[in-house]
């Protein structure tokens, strides 16, 4: 079965891409990814507010932050320096021992650190970059025009300072999903990932303390991600990366069914492994043999919106019993 598709226009024997998580930020790791048939890799992301942290800590230790004056400049530069060469460390060794795209990815608040380091991953090597761009609109005083100018002024800029495919990966959280996704793909990403998935929280009741809830994603979150893709797929001017609640061979046939141009998995890696990458080709494989699929092209996108009768099920949001079929 040929399994060959593109990815932010780069060729990928699989559709199935090893997404941004600490598995991939280990060379070992990266290796038997692609050993198992991985797409691409994306390294583990960058944020931008750790390494102001790192910064803040390191200058603390060695004096109050307030008598550094002028040198605090050098030391800022210099651990963010430090803390991005690991990341660049690694690029450059999967570049020579990996024969698979290689995707780097940031998350930054301040404008000029996206273009910074966008710039610098390209210099390192890169294939292409994830724009990890989640923004929780929690703040009273930002409208959605707010956030419209701001995805804007970060992309329009970036795409006339890299030459590499440039993907935006974004959260739920917009009121507007389907008009601003397909406003961002005619900014020139060449990619939009769906969804990012977001650090919960809870409250320990016994300690009176705000604690992290189980972070890696569940099977049933799957839903709302099929949804979308379904929505978005022939909408875009783009390709869509599905992400969030893909846990098995089945689930990556249905999101390339509901339009999607490849899917990325994290937490059934962290369950199972990063040989299980290989479960989940030879899954894709057996299910288009099984349906006598030559090719991912015959199949994808056959659920999409506009594309079935059915996908029409894909716009309801309250449940029915005529559709329970009871």
């Amino acid at each position: 079965m040929n399994t060959k598709t593109k990815y932010l226009g780069l060729d990928v024997e699989s559709p199935i891409i090893a997404g941004s998580c600490g598995l991939t930020n280990d060379i070992s790791n990266l290796e038997k990814l692609e050993a198992a048939g991985a797409g691409a890799v994306i390294i583990k992301s960058v944020f931008e507010e750790q390494i102001i942290y790192d910064i803040k800590r390191n200058a603390s230790m060695m004096a109050p932050i307030d008598s550094y004056g002028m040198s605090y400049e050098y030391v800022a530069a210099h651990v963010a320096d430090d803390s991005l060469g690991k990341h660049f460390d690694l690029i450059s060794e999967a570049k020579k021992r990996l024969h698979i795209p290689i995707v780097g990815s940031i998350n930054c608040y301040s404008f000029e650190n996206w273009m910074n380091y966008t710039k610098r991953f390209q210099d390192a090597g890169c294939d292409a970059i994830e724009l990890n761009m989640a923004i929780l609109p929690y703040e009273t005083t930002m409208s959605c025009e707010d956030v419209d100018r701001l995805f804007s002024d970060i992309i329009n800029t970036l795409r006339k300072s890299v030459t590499i495919p440039v993907s935006v990966k974004v959260s739920q959280n917009f009121t507007d999903m389907a008009n601003f996704m397909q406003r961002l793909s005619w900014m020139g990403v060449n990619g939009i990932t769906l969804f990012n998935k977001a650090l919960n929280v809870d409250i320990d009741i016994d300690k009176m303390e705000i604690t992290h809830a189980p972070s890696l994603s569940t099977p049933e979150e799957i839903y709302n991600t099929l949804r979308w893709v379904a929505i978005l797929s022939k909408k875009l001017r783009c390709d869509i990366s599905a992400s969030t609640g893909v846990h098995t061979a089945d689930d990556v046939v249905k999101m390339l069914l509901a339009g999607a141009g490849t899917v990325q998995v994290v937490s059934c890696l962290y369950k199972n492994g990063v040989d299980y990458m290989k479960e989940l080709n030879d899954g894709l494989r057996k299910w288009m043999a099984d349906k006598g699929y030559d090719n991912i092209e015959q199949f994808r996108g056959k659920f999409a919106v506009k594309n079935n009768e059915q996908a029409s099920l894909f716009f309801r949001t309250q449940f029915m019993k005529h559709f329970a079929q009871l």
